[in-house]
């Protein structure tokens, strides 16, 4: 499984004493896919918004471009927009711990789904972001921006916050000194707040989040360890907030989310009294 990737952008030569581009053939190839893979999680763009982000000239990007549709990693729409193409999902689900994991966490996420009709997520560390590699959904499930092979940043999604708080006290430190946006109001952007927010993460074993993401949506999430007791993913569960309770999770739900974390985790080895 790749990083996180890069989100400087650099620039290109354009003209009289601009500075030059020094990355090879293969940083800027890389750098058009990572024009996707922003936090606004874009399904498609026209070349010129592919250029801009990848900080190269539109003469380049249509070149590279080109090489991405032959290749499969690009889909060329009706539109002209371009989109990630089907060769880039076949490689990728053949990352071993992506696939494994994946495969072993689903009876359980099925699980869930089944007693919630909810949105249902599976999320791992990647870099500074949660990386989603599974997502269930209901028909009626309130409105969310998450996508598998999405990611979301930490502190404003419930998988998010799970991960962050199990995270290495240096990556903690790395991603609190960072930028950290509000998308809503509720959403919670002061380090110190947070660093509380993660102990009692810690403490409880469970998230609890209310429209820091997407309005009139709250989340229940849970980590998933490994043999070694390690936390390696989180799982959790996206329902309509509750006027009557926003911040208070439903009692069934997040025994359903803890039950379906427990699951996964004895799936891949882990026992509380091993670790």
């Amino acid at each position: 499984m790749s990083g996180k990737p890069a989100r400087a952008r650099y620039t290109e030569e354009r003209g009289e004493g601009a500075p030059a581009d020094d990355r090879g053939v293969a940083r800027r190839l890389f750098a058009i896919l990572d024009a996707f893979t922003t936090p606004t999680l874009a399904s498609s763009l026209s070349l010129t918004a592919i250029a801009d982000r990848a900080g190269l000239p539109l003469s380049t990007t249509h070149r590279m471009v080109a090489e991405w549709v032959s290749w499969g990693g690009l889909t060329r729409q009706d539109d002209g927009r371009y989109s990630l193409g089907m060769r880039l999902w076949e490689v990728g689900v053949q990352t071993p711990t992506a696939r494994n994991l994946r495969t072993i966490a689903l009876p359980y996420l099925e699980d869930l789904y089944e007693s919630s009709r909810e949105h249902v997520h599976l999320a791992v560390l990647d870099g500074l972001d949660a990386l989603y590699l599974e997502k269930l959904s209901g028909h009626h499930a309130v409105r969310v921006i998450s996508r598998v092979g999405g990611r979301l940043p930490l502190h404003s999604t419930g998988v998010g916050l799970v991960l962050l708080a199990y995270a290495p006290n240096d990556l903690i430190d790395a991603y609190l000194s960072g930028s950290l946006d509000k998308y809503l109001p509720g959403t919670v952007t002061s380090p110190e707040e947070l660093r509380r927010r993660l102990a009692g993460i810690r403490t409880e074993g469970v998230a609890v989040m209310s429209e820091e993401m997407t309005a009139g949506s709250s989340s229940l999430a849970a980590p998933i360890r490994d043999r070694t007791g390690r936390v390696v993913a989180a799982v959790s569960i996206v329902t309509r907030t509750s006027p009557f309770a926003p911040h208070k999770p439903d009692p069934a739900h997040e025994q359903a989310v803890r039950a379906a974390a427990h699951g996964v985790s004895r799936a891949l080895g882990y026992r509380r009294s091993d670790s």
